[in-house]
């Protein structure tokens, strides 16, 4: 995992390979350094641009397939990310302290501190959230969520007249798992991440959480 961010502008890149012996060797940590800075340079947004890219009189799709056959195992862009915002903060979380970072995460605000936007990034990290607010959840995983909750408090025996509370308290539970501004923030449980922002006076406008492989 590779990440750049600055300027208002931030750049995700996960590079794989099959082996950790590969992945922590400087070679390859060099190679996924150079894949970083030319997608920081061209602008790229997926990764099918960045490896139909030149670089330096190869496409970046060249070169890695010319790093497979040195290095003996593939190497592959499994995808890139790219935010813009007023400020954009990136964090890369280490899994295994000698090995590249297993988590990468870009935040992208508007107002606020350099700092909260990276304690956000840290919580992102930690907490995977799926969506930035309940309004990108699509309405048939919410009405699916209320059937289940509905059928587990039935099997539970709960009196009839208490279901539609039990059943949006549920529903609110997985707001509160999957959304980033209705989850307790991780420094502290007794405020959101929204009310967090709030009184840092920030505007969360986007996030991306990649974790290798998944």
């Amino acid at each position: 995992m590779a990440a750049r961010s600055g300027n208002g502008v931030g750049t995700l890149v996960e590079v794989n390979c099959e082996t950790d012996f590969v992945a922590k060797g400087e070679r390859f940590i060099a190679l996924a350094d150079q894949v970083l800075a030319q997608a920081v340079t061209i602008g790229a947004s997926s990764a099918d641009e960045l490896l139909a890219s030149d670089m330096g009189g190869q496409t970046v799709k060249e070169i890695l397939d010319e790093a497979n056959a040195t290095i003996g195992e593939k190497i592959e862009v499994r995808r890139v990310a790219r935010l813009e915002a007023s400020n954009v903060v990136s964090y890369l979380h280490k899994t295994s302290p000698d090995l590249p970072a297993q988590i990468g995460v870009l935040v992208a605000t508007d107002g606020g501190d350099e700092v909260t936007a990276r304690d956000i990034a840290m919580h992102i990290a930690a907490f995977s959230p799926s969506v930035l607010s309940r309004d990108e959840i699509d309405a048939e995983t919410v009405a699916n969520e209320r059937r289940v909750a509905e059928a587990t408090a039935k099997e539970e025996g709960k009196p009839e007249a208490a279901m539609p509370k039990i059943i949006e308290g549920r529903v609110n539970g997985f707001f509160k798992e999957n959304v980033l501004l209705e989850q307790a923030f991780a420094k502290d449980a007794k405020k959101t991440v929204a009310k967090v922002l709030e009184e840092s006076g920030a505007t969360a406008k986007g996030f991306v959480r990649f974790r290798v492989g998944s």
